[in-house]
């Protein structure tokens, strides 16, 4: 599997949800014909909080409760989990925060089977959790290309998406 394609949280709470945006409803169709494309494997990441959410420290910081597991919020937006299933090779990983350490574990057990050539990633939030998974696997995977679908991302605002953008660029993470 070398060519990997990362689909951050496209779950109903962030597309049109209790932190939905439209920019992330726009991203939508995007995100759909990128994820059809030949992609060796596509992971799925799903933000999954517990009904205590809001006690916990990003519950403090950010107190809008969203994507409680099994909750209509927590779910893959339904046209996006249809392409994602797709595809013969796939994965869904929850994460309980921004970036997923399962993740890069998953990422680096297919290196050791067969080289990685390519990740990229796309999804929602590109401020939030897109940028931290990216430079989680930019810093994992060094010599490997890196790059975000800028077309299928959206961020908390347009102004924070682009400075993500920037941010990433600046790491060494390709914006497609």
């Amino acid at each position: 599997m070398k060519k990997i394609l990362i689909v951050v949280d496209m779950q109903n709470d962030f597309i049109d949800g209790s932190l939905g945006t439209k920019e992330a409803v726009a991203i939508v169709d995007n995100v759909v014909n990128e994820i059809k494309k030949d992609y060796d494997l596509v992971i799925a990441t799903r933000d999954t909080h517990a009904p205590d959410y809001l006690s916990t420290n990003e519950g403090k910081h950010l107190p809008v409760e969203h994507c409680i597991k099994d909750s209509l919020g927590w779910q893959i937006r339904t046209e996006v989990l249809e392409a994602v299933e797709s595809h013969e090779n796939y994965q869904i990983i929850d994460k309980p925060t921004f970036g997923s350490e399962k993740l890069i574990e998953v990422l680096k057990e297919m290196d050791e089977k067969e080289k990685l050539e390519e990740i990229s990633l796309l999804g929602l939030c590109t401020d939030i959790c897109v940028v931290s998974n990216a430079l989680m696997v930019k810093a994992a995977f060094p010599e490997i290309r890196v790059a975000v679908k800028k077309d299928c991302c959206a961020g908390v605002t347009p102004a924070s998406h682009e400075a993500a953008l920037m941010t990433m660029k600046m790491c060494q993470i390709e914006i497609d």
